[in-house]
Parts: structure tokens; sequence; C-alpha cells
């Protein structure tokens, strides 16, 4: 009897460990390289449209990314992914330019990308978007490190005032947009990338009759 509850508990005490194990093998294990979303956007200039993508670093997701998509909608958690575009209420392409781009849609988005004369990301680049962060709602805004990391390329049509183009930007510190306050989240930077195609003297202008904002999370792949 005694042999057979101590073998139990090894046998218990093993599968935890694995169980353990798995667990930091994935809040470990690097993201998957994040690719620009909607190029052919740009590429076709079939504007004015955009798409814009933000990912989450698997260190800033609950149990390190685990969790069911099902789970995490339910319980408004941070997602793995949030994405926004042209197609939903309040989208608007507020200017573009090449070298700087400004993006805003209902529910809070607002992107903005600048890059100064020699094609670096400026301090003054931010995203503003909801989230749902350890059970609450927040609306962050979430700027670059000192140093960067990140590019905004553009192109113009010949004879045409529609700018298209794509941009990468990493986001490393966020703070709460209402309070102002600096959180501690993320702990690696946030991944934003997308596309778009404006003019240079006009506007995606808010309409009531687009279907609903394309702003719910989804899984990446």
């Amino acid at each position: 009897m005694k042999k057979s509850m101590k073998a139990s508990l090894i046998i218990v005490a093993l599968t935890s460990l694995a169980c353990l194990a798995c667990l930091v093998w994935v809040g470990l294990r690097p993201n998957k390289p994040v690719e620009t979303v909607g190029t052919i956007v740009s590429d076709t200039f079939r504007g004015p449209s955009f798409d814009v993508r933000v990912v989450v670093p698997r260190g800033g997701l609950p149990l390190g990314g685990i969790l069911p998509d099902w789970f995490v909608r339910k319980h408004d958690l941070t997602p793995r992914e949030l994405r926004f575009d042209h197609t939903g209420p309040g989208a608007q392409i507020v200017s573009v330019g090449h070298d700087r781009v400004e993006l805003r849609a209902e529910g809070g988005w607002n992107l903005l990308i600048e890059i100064d004369g020699v094609g670096r990301i400026t301090s003054g680049t931010h995203l503003v978007f909801p989230l749902g962060l350890g059970g609450r709602r927040l609306r962050l805004d979430c700027r670059p490190a000192d140093r960067a990391i990140g590019y905004l390329r553009t192109t113009t049509r010949a004879g045409s005032d529609k700018i298209g183009g794509s941009f990468l930007v990493e986001l490393a510190t966020c703070k709460n947009a209402e309070s102002g306050k600096t959180t501690n989240w993320p702990p690696a930077p946030l991944t934003v990338s997308g596309s778009f195609v404006g003019s240079s003297r006009q506007s995606l202008e808010t309409t009531e009759d687009r279907p609903k904002a394309q702003v719910n999370p989804s899984s990446s792949s």
C-alpha cells in the first residue's frame, strides 16, 4: 500500500513538472515573425484605405498566451492581436504624406507615425487604442523607445496625389490615456504594422453606413 502511494505521488510530481516545463517553454518561445499586413493595398492604389495590425508580445499575454481565444474574449483579457481598418465606423485617414500618416477609427483608435529627414521614426509616433488588461478595459497611449525601431515607406503614383505606403514600428512604453499614469505593461514592445492609400489633399471621411469596425481580437497564425 505504501509503495503504491509513493509511486502515485512520484507520478503526480513528474506530471506537474512536465506541465510547468511546457508553460515555461510556451512563455519563452518567441513570437512568429510579424509580416506587414495589407501590402497589396499600397501596391494597387485602390484607395483611400488602410489596414493596421497590433501584435502583443507573448510575455504580455495571460499565462504566456496559452489560454484559448474564447476564454480571453469572455473575460476581456489581453488578446494576441488586434486590428482596425478603413471599413469600420469612424474610420478616417486624418493626414498622409511622405513623412507621416495618421489614422483613426471609432472606439478610441488613433495611430500617428512620423519620420524625420533621414527616415527615422520620431518620438511623436504613438498609438492610442482600447485594450482589456487584467480584466479591466483601458485606453492606452503607447510610444517607441528612445531609440525607435521601425520604418515608414511611401510611394506616389505619377500624375496623382495618391500616396500609398506601409509601416512597421515597435512601441515599447505605454501609459493610461485617461489618467496619464505610466504602466508596467508591455514587458516587451508591441509590434504595429500596416499599409495605407490616401490622398495628400483629402481624408477618408467618416460614414454612418459602413459595416461595423473590425477591431475584435483575433489569433495570430
